[in-house]
């Protein structure tokens, strides 16, 4: 049975938070606000609840989802070897509307898809999606539309999309941005953009011109694999997984 709540109302709020942290930790999907377009998702972890997202959307494993997390640090958690310039880009940007992709963390207990060792990682600025982050963890989320549909900007047009194939609806208003996120390959030496959104070259050159980022302290690293995966423990692997030759993560409105 689909539920709706309206966040904009402290107690619908409330009651959707609940509602929708319990249908993600019983492997079902939600629509949610992020700071973009609307999103549709579920537990990252979760390899049955990301298929049903893909299926949700007509969607194949060839198109990973993006992956939403609640805080900077939480990407030393999922990644490995984040360069200095991806590391500006977070302090700068997060929470916003940039992704990055990155070579993910080989010992995590997640199937996202075909990645090709990579992750499509954002912290987006919306305090409904930020909140419901904050209590579920990483969350695997597409653009809440059937593929080649255009993007949902507001709960009744990704309700009128998905259906029942989603269990809570979490209904933030309208999006005030439609514009998707900014897509930049992290994986390389270079930074490679891979698409263009709201945020322009220039502002991203702006940042990548500056000095080195601040060290990332390797026992913080540590508390954010556990976190991030508490079944992989301390197990970030020290050797980089194989990242593709053009990550297939630049597709994605809410990336």
């Amino acid at each position: 049975m689909t539920e709706r709540y309206d966040c904009t109302d402290p107690t619908g709020r409330a009651e959707g938070m609940a509602a929708a942290a319990q249908a993600i930790r019983t492997g079902r999907l939600v629509v949610l606000p992020t700071d973009t377009v609307y999103g549709v998702g579920c537990d990252a972890f979760d390899a049955e609840a990301v298929g049903a997202v893909l299926a949700a959307k007509g969607r194949g494993r060839d198109m990973p989802p993006p992956v939403l997390i609640p805080t900077p640090r939480t990407a030393h958690g999922l990644a490995t070897q984040v360069p200095d310039y991806a590391q500006r880009l977070m302090e700068r940007f997060w929470p916003g509307p940039l992704t990055l992709v990155l070579k993910a963390q080989s010992s995590l207990h997640w199937d996202l898809g075909e990645t090709n060792g990579t992750v499509a990682l954002r912290v987006p600025d919306n305090e409904v999606a930020l909140e419901l982050l904050r209590d579920i963890g990483p969350m695997a989320v597409t653009s809440a539309n059937s593929t080649g549909a255009p993007a949902a900007r507001t709960v009744d047009e990704a309700e009128g999309m998905l259906g029942e194939s989603v269990a809570v609806y979490l209904d933030g208003g309208p999006s005030t941005d439609a514009a998707p996120s900014t897509i930049i390959d992290c994986t390389g030496d270079e930074p490679r953009t891979l698409r263009l959104g709201a945020l322009s070259q220039s502002e991203i050159d702006a940042v990548l011109a500056t000095g080195a980022a601040p060290e990332v302290d390797p026992e913080a690293v540590a508390e954010a694999v556990a976190e991030a995966d508490p079944e992989a423990m301390l197990e970030a692997d020290p050797e980089p997984a194989a990242g593709p030759e053009s990550p297939e993560h630049g597709t994605d409105p809410t990336a």
